[in-house]
């Protein structure tokens, strides 16, 4: 079974981090909220307060296939600033296990230096942001094992995306059929 983990930062957008969680709950992944703010407790950046999984001094990274950064500004501030998650993102894209970021945070991940000649998407107005990055446009750009979405409108692709590398696209058609998504 695949085992990923999620940062939450104070001010995250919160549609962009607990659709990832609930959704690849529903599809069997275990992934595990990891909060940097010291306590358990996150607020988000719509006052929207949530307990996380563990604290970031006791996160198992070895154990992680991949790692989720959801954007929101202040939360993505937090996560670019903080030296653990840079490390951790730039070991897992090195080492070839899933980076997925949403929103404005991917340009945590061009700050890090791992987007050079990946294709990435983001929230408008931040592509200045996705250094070394070739723009996409797509609600879901998926390149290698860097997933990147633009913003809380495309939580649910996004995520849907995710259960695709992890599983495959039978397990994420499936989810996406199971939660009433786009059917057409």
């Amino acid at each position: 079974m695949s085992k990923i983990g999620i940062f939450m930062a104070d001010g995250c957008e919160e549609i962009e981090g607990l659709t990832v969680v609930d959704l690849m709950r529903r599809a069997g992944v275990e992934i595990i909220m990891i909060s940097l703010t010291g306590q358990k407790q996150v607020t988000g950046s719509h006052g929207i307060s949530f307990l996380a999984d563990e604290l970031l001094a006791e996160t198992d990274f070895d154990s992680l296939d991949g790692i989720v950064l959801p954007g929101g500004l202040a939360g993505t501030q937090k996560l670019g600033e903080n030296e653990t998650v840079n490390r951790v993102i730039r070991t897992f894209a090195e080492t070839g296990r899933l980076v997925s970021a949403i929103c404005a945070a991917p340009s945590v991940l061009g700050a890090a230096g791992i987007l050079n000649g990946k294709k990435a998407a983001c929230y408008p107005g931040f592509e200045d942001k996705l250094t070394g990055a070739k723009i996409c446009m797509d609600e879901v750009c998926v390149c290698g094992n860097l997933i990147t979405s633009r913003g809380m409108g495309t939580a649910i692709p996004f995520a849907l995306a995710i259960t695709a590398y992890l599983l495959d696209q039978a397990a994420a058609d499936q989810l996406g059929k199971t939660i009433i998504y786009n059917l057409k």
